[in-house]
């Protein structure tokens, strides 16, 4: 396995082509060897009816963040199962998931993340969730 030679940068790149995580609004604020950080402000589209950040979007930002957090050290992945654990509503001026890898393998990368609501400067633990990821072969090698 071989790190990424500038992860920030190829992982805003990646983002960019993501008309998902473009109309989500979602930005890579940073990404290391094993680690990224990805954020997403709130807007009244992403909610549900009691006006909380929407469950898909909680498992959205986590599975993003776990999927950036592997490509640093292994390049494309896909998700292969991931789980998440909504610890309390969602409700906040913006999202930030914080995602790290746990064991990186030649076909299968474990991680997890939390989420944090960020309100008033003060940031709550939201949700927390892992992923397993296959890491999808370079067809040109």
């Amino acid at each position: 396995m071989k790190p990424l030679p500038d992860p920030l940068a190829q992982i805003r790149a990646i983002n960019l082509t993501s008309a998902f995580n473009q109309w989500c609004g979602i930005e890579v604020v940073s990404a290391e060897p094993g680690k990224a950080e990805i954020a997403m402000p709130w807007r009244i589209e992403v909610g549900q009816y009691s006006g909380f950040l929407h469950a898909g979007l909680v498992g959205a930002l986590i599975d993003t963040a776990c999927g950036y957090a592997a490509a640093t050290l292994v390049g494309r992945v896909l998700a292969s199962h991931y789980a998440v654990n909504c610890l309390r509503p969602a409700v906040g001026e913006r999202f930030i998931a914080r995602a790290r890898v746990v064991k990186p393998g030649k076909s299968q990368v474990f991680t997890s993340c939390e989420l944090f609501a960020l309100s008033g400067g003060a940031e709550k633990l939201v949700a927390t969730g892992e992923t397993l990821l296959l890491v999808v072969p370079d067809e040109s090698a």
